[in-house]
């Protein structure tokens, strides 16, 4: 049955998302999903805050893209997946290196009030993306875009800057139904894994992008940074514009592990964070967590999660 808060899954099979251009939302007949199923754990709803709006739980997660290779492959991992993220329900969570069909599998595992914006970095139906999932009946989206971290930011593909392959940035202006109507900006990205001089510029050309676009909203950054915080260059030039990290900031944390565990390792306590969410000046951090939580031995992803709570006062 078509649903009008609906958008399309991936506005990128039929549009062509720019970087300096905003495009109007359209809505679109919903994919049905199916029923939360007995696995998923009770969900406990956020903290509401002292003007009665519940706090905004923000989650940053690396997929790793839907591979077939045993014993992580896809289809061994999306039911920890599925637990995870029903178990986690964030209000809003920016995710890398997702596959167009992976993204689908995921939206038909979460309850039918999410949805998801997201084109592939190179404007192929199946490439890996930066999408951005929300629940609807909190968010509302007003406009969005994408852009190549590159020279050339409007050419989705492009790579100027030598790294290992094309990256993207994806943003959001929301509306919080919960908090009258409020607007925020929200950004996602993946910076290149090989080249530190692209994750650089690409910082550079991140924080420039957000100044064009926020006016005077608060701003929420999510992404795979490919970098040490607060031991590299692009984290210098993110906090540099003002922008806050949440680890750092929140009021409550839970144990810090390194938010990378190639090849699906256990968590290795106090390690490094390349996974990052920054807000602007402004925005109270209540809690941070890293989710190291896995289903019967086997992890979701090759990267743990980070989930906040913020009060976008």
């Amino acid at each position: 049955m078509p649903n009008p808060h609906r958008i399309p899954r991936r506005l990128g099979l039929k549009a062509l998302l720019a970087a300096a251009v905003t495009l109007p939302l359209s809505s679109a007949a919903a994919v049905s999903a199916p029923s939360a199923s007995a696995e998923a754990p009770r969900v406990r709803r956020a903290p509401v805050t002292g003007h009665g709006v519940p706090d905004l739980r923000v989650m940053t997660f690396n997929l790793r893209f839907a591979s077939t290779e045993e014993p992580d492959s896809w289809a061994d991992r999306r039911p920890a997946m599925r637990r995870l993220l029903r178990a986690a329900a964030p209000d809003l969570f920016g995710t890398q290196e997702g596959l167009y069909q992976q993204l689908r599998d995921i939206d038909s595992d979460l309850a039918p009030h999410y949805a998801w914006i997201g084109t592939g970095r190179e404007r192929i139906s199946g490439d890996e993306s930066t999408a951005l999932f929300y629940d609807t009946r909190r968010l509302s989206p007003v406009e969005h875009g994408t852009f190549a971290l590159s020279d050339t930011p409007d050419v989705l593909g492009s790579e100027t800057w030598g790294g290992d392959t094309p990256r993207t940035a994806t943003w959001v202006r929301f509306r919080d139904r919960s908090d009258s109507g409020r607007e925020f900006l929200v950004l996602n990205t993946h910076l290149d894994n090989a080249s530190q001089y692209a994750r650089e510029r690409a910082a550079s050309l991140i924080v420039q992008r957000i100044a064009r676009l926020r006016g005077t909203l608060p701003v929420v950054v999510t992404g795979d940074f490919n970098a040490y915080a607060h031991a590299n260059r692009a984290y210098d030039t993110m906090v540099g514009t003002g922008l806050v990290d949440t680890w750092d900031a929140a009021a409550r944390r839970g144990p810090l592990y390194g938010t990378f565990h190639a090849r699906y390792r256990p968590p290795q306590p106090n390690g490094e964070r390349i996974d990052w969410i920054f807000v602007s000046p402004g925005v109270k951090v209540e809690q941070a967590s890293i989710d190291t939580s896995s289903l019967n031995g086997q992890y979701p992803s090759d990267h743990f999660p980070v989930q906040v709570s913020l009060r976008l006062t």
